[in-house]
């Protein structure tokens, strides 16, 4: 006699976890390795100097080239402790970055470290948070090559772009061209491969290193020590408004761990390629500051206008440095789009690969290139770079990437605590106290932020709760486990 098989017979029965398990299941660090390690996907082609070249081509740019401009007025010649306050806060959390990517070799950054050990729900609001970062960080970026395209045409002929194309809609223009133009290059790209973005970007960071160099030895030569006073004209509360709005300038060695699957060993190149860029950008960073406001009276940087390229005018008398120095912001800030670009779609690969956001951003093609990701991503980007300021972007950027930098430091703690057996490739010194003065300088900087800021930034995840439970919730790959006694 044959078995007749009901159709509830001919699944296993599952059960529906209820809401708290659901918002705290957690995924296993093993399970996490061994999707990065199974080569079902992305391809490993990056050593120690692509990392290290990733993670400077994604930090040294707007914030020294553009966004110096914007901070000189709120905190005078205390800008330079304004970058230092920014680089100490951004190193708390490198170092957690460091001993997490060590762990943890997924492209997922801070979203995979809080999955594995504070729960999907944290998770997704960290990936919501990564989002905002990276994608309004290339829109902010764009927007200010945009400005150096138009500078060097103007010192090369004398001509500028019509406004109407300098600007969005709520800036009195109508698109910003130059911004869409930019992101939707470094799309194209991204879409030859990463071996070949990855040495496209390596030839950017070096020219970016040089003119920074050649800025700091010519503005040198004109330091006066009476542009230096008074040193804290707004106070300390200038000086953290300046540094929350300087941070987004240090997102780069983030999207170092975001190249983890791509890395040939990244439990021994990741923890080295973060903390070598960390340094050597807030090295650049300080001295460029130093250089800027010592040649140029702080009540000279007007409303944000003031560049690099026109203190070098002012110094030399010559607009030949500013030249040079503008073509090479060009290359440098595009190298920063491209890398940022970069890492936003990796974020958005594991995301899809979990199930949270559809299976299309998780989809690569031969080259092991998340094609369909790219174009969506870059798209989108390329339209927000078109028609928003770059101030309101780089202070959401700021603050998204202060929660996640956050929720980094915390993981760091839980798997000291539930993980201690894990091999650790790098260690946090003076852990648990480094990574909670890592959680303390995020919340400081995040609370010297503006109403307006905090408004947005709220409105953002208001969004992204209902992205999770109306869809990435249900659709989990961790959503439906076996019932008990199944």
């Amino acid at each position: 006699m044959v078995d007749q098989k009901t159709p509830a017979d001919a699944a296993a029965p599952v059960a529906v976890p209820a809401l708290r398990e659901r918002l705290t299941r957690r995924k296993p660090v093993e399970k996490l390795v061994a999707e990065a390690g199974d080569g079902s996907g992305l391809q490993r082609h990056m050593g120690f100097w692509q990392l290290s070249m990733i993670g400077i081509g994604a930090t040294l740019g707007t914030g020294i080239f553009v966004v110096l401009g914007e901070a000189v007025p709120v905190a005078g010649p205390a800008v330079v402790l304004a970058f230092v306050l920014a680089g100490v806060t951004a190193l708390f959390s490198a170092l957690a970055y460091a001993e997490m990517a060590g762990m943890i070799p997924a492209s997922g950054s801070a979203y995979s470290y809080s999955y594995a050990t504070i729960g999907e729900f944290m998770a997704w609001v960290c990936g919501w948070c990564l989002m905002l970062t990276y994608g309004v960080s290339v829109a902010a970026v764009g927007v200010g090559w945009g400005e150096y395209i138009n500078e060097l045409l103007h010192l090369t002929t004398g001509l500028s772009l019509p406004g109407a194309v300098l600007a969005g809609p709520l800036e009195g223009g109508v698109v910003n061209l130059p911004a869409a133009i930019v992101v939707l290059l470094s799309m194209f790209a991204l879409l030859a491969g990463v071996r070949e973005s990855s040495r496209v970007n390596a030839v950017m960071v070096a020219v970016k290193v040089a003119i920074l160099v050649m800025f700091v030895a010519i503005a040198i030569t004109a330091v006066q020590d009476g542009n230096f006073a008074p040193f804290m004209p707004m106070g300390m509360a200038g000086v953290s408004a300046a540094g929350a709005t300087l941070f987004f300038s240090y997102i780069g060695f983030d999207s170092v761990s975001t190249a983890s699957e791509e890395a040939k060993n990244p439990q021994r190149d990741l923890p080295r390629a973060i903390m070598f860029s960390m340094i050597l950008v807030t090295a650049v960073y300080c001295l460029v500051a130093v250089s800027a406001v010592g040649a140029l009276d702080w009540t000279g940087f007007v409303d944000g206008q003031t560049s690099l390229a026109g203190i070098l005018t002012l110094v030399t008398g010559t607009p030949v440095w500013a030249v040079v120095f503008a073509a090479g912001a060009v290359l440098a800030l595009a190298s920063v789009v491209l890398v940022v670009l970069y890492s936003q779609t990796r974020i958005l690969y594991a995301m899809s690969r979990d199930g949270l956001i559809p299976k299309a951003f998780s989809t690569v093609d031969a080259k092991g290139t998340p094609r369909t990701n790219t174009v969506i991503t870059s798209v989108f980007i390329a339209l927000l770079a078109a028609l928003v300021p770059l101030g309101p972007l780089a202070d959401a950027t700021s603050i998204g990437t202060l929660f996640a930098f956050a929720l980094v430091n915390v993981a760091v703690l839980v798997l000291r605590r539930t993980r201690p057996d894990l091999p650790r490739a790098f260690r946090v010194p003076g852990a648990p106290v480094t990574p909670v003065l890592g959680v303390l300088a995020c919340a400081y900087l995040m609370f010297s932020m503006s109403p307006s800021v905090w408004a947005a930034f709220g409105a953002w995840l208001v969004v992204g709760l209902a992205v999770y439970f109306g869809y990435g919730m249900r659709r989990s790959a961790l959503e439906r486990v076996p019932a008990p006694g199944a």
